[in-house]
């Protein structure tokens, strides 16, 4: 089996966080960026070939990458590729949807040969063991398995809905139903038998109504043709990080004595490409409580229920709190900062407030990439600064 990663989406509803860059390069939990999770787990999982298709602000994406080297995915056969849209004789062309951008490569995969193909969305956080999904699919001798998860009624209808049989064959599927009939929702993770894939890529790329979708095209047109399909149940710590407040809330997640997803596990590694820095260093005013704290901040200040990644600069009499600061970030002396999203590079001059505590329920506010702001400036609950 094969992996083909989704990674062109543009992410407009983290607003500046994605102004830049794609989403799969936003960083997350202090020393890792969103993409560091699926590619974790192809390796995780003894997958070694991953084609990684991008589309929207690759530049960072693709230089973070690279080789693949910090996956184990620098490999003489397989290994990771970048797959960008690219001209053919016929004109060049953007993906057009999920299904139409794994159908521009079909070539890469059937360079391959392999028998099952799987299908990954770039912007969510989890772990997950693909080869026993892939075992189930083998197992049912499914055409497509599709990795499910129970969300809550008021969630579902931001899914694609299925009803199953009691073996988990898949009789009824709705893209982000108004009404959902259940709530067994899609995790955007599929298993393909190859032939199958082909087949029905070719044939909706060929249907000039089509939208090119996995989940509004493809999989009802398997359906109607009664092939099988089944829903593998997921039942671990997922997240879709696709706007400001899912993101804040899966970094929360990595917080306390007890954290929802464990990224320590030694045996179920999340590898990052992070350089390596110098410890972080506590001043002796600084105070930090229930903190992820990496390596090269400088802290005079005071810092709880927070994220700093690298470099981090913090001041004296400055206090942060329920927030998250990206790498490279300078905070001056005498700030305030709750309840926000600082990205990378960003400077906050002496005295400065940036947002308002959650109780104020203003919402999140976020601070763009390479944004000053200037001495003693407020930035109000809620307000998103970019250049």
């Amino acid at each position: 089996m094969i992996a083909m990663l989704l990674a062109g989406g543009q992410g407009s509803r983290l607003y500046a966080l994605t102004s830049k860059i794609a989403k799969p390069a936003v960083p997350f939990g202090a020393k890792y960026r969103i993409i560091d999770f699926p590619l974790s787990n192809c390796i995780n999982s003894n997958i070694d070939t991953v084609g990684v298709l991008t589309q929207y602000q690759p530049l960072v994406l693709n230089d973070y990458i690279g080789n693949g080297q910090p996956w184990d995915l620098d490999r003489a056969f397989g290994g990771v590729h970048i797959l960008p849209p690219y001209q053919e004789k016929s004109g060049a062309e953007w993906y057009k949807g999920t299904a139409n951008a794994i159908y521009q490569n079909l070539h890469f995969i059937r360079s391959y040969s392999p028998e099952y193909v799987l299908i990954l969305s770039g912007d969510h956080i989890y772990k997950m063991d693909y080869g026993q999904m892939l075992e189930a699919h083998i197992q049912q001798k499914a055409d497509c398995t599709i990795a499910v998860l129970e969300v809550p009624p008021e969630e579902a209808s931001r899914f694609g809905i299925m009803a199953t049989d009691e073996r988990g064959r898949i009789v009824d599927f709705e893209e982000k139903p108004k009404k959902p009939k259940s709530r067994l929702a899609s995790m955007g993770i599929y298993i393909f038998t190859a032939q199958k894939l082909y087949d029905y890529l070719t044939w909706d790329e060929n249907d000039p109504n089509s939208s090119k979708d996995f989940g509004k095209n493809v999989i009802p047109a398997m359906l109607r043709q009664g092939e099988y399909l089944y829903a593998w149940p997921f039942r671990g710590y997922w997240k879709d990080v696709g706007t400001i407040e899912s993101l804040w809330n899966a970094n929360m997640d990595l917080l306390g004595e007890v954290p929802a997803l464990d990224i320590n596990d030694s045996n179920w590694r999340i590898h990052s490409r992070n350089p390596i820095e110098p410890p972080h260093y506590l001043g002796r005013s600084a105070e930090v409580q229930n903190a992820i704290v990496s390596g090269g901040c400088e802290i005079d200040g005071k810092v709880e229920h927070s994220l700093l990644s690298s470099n981090v600069k913090v001041g004296k009499d400055t206090r942060i709190e329920d927030s998250v600061i990206m790498s490279d970030v300078t905070v001056g002396k005498g700030v305030r900062i709750d309840y926000a999203i600082i990205d990378e590079g960003a400077v906050i001059g002496d005295h400065a407030v940036i947002g308002e505590p959650r109780s104020a329920g203003k919402g999140i506010t976020v601070i763009g990439r390479g944004v000053r702001v200037e001495d003693g400036r407020s930035v109000a609950g809620g307000t998103i600064l970019e250049d």
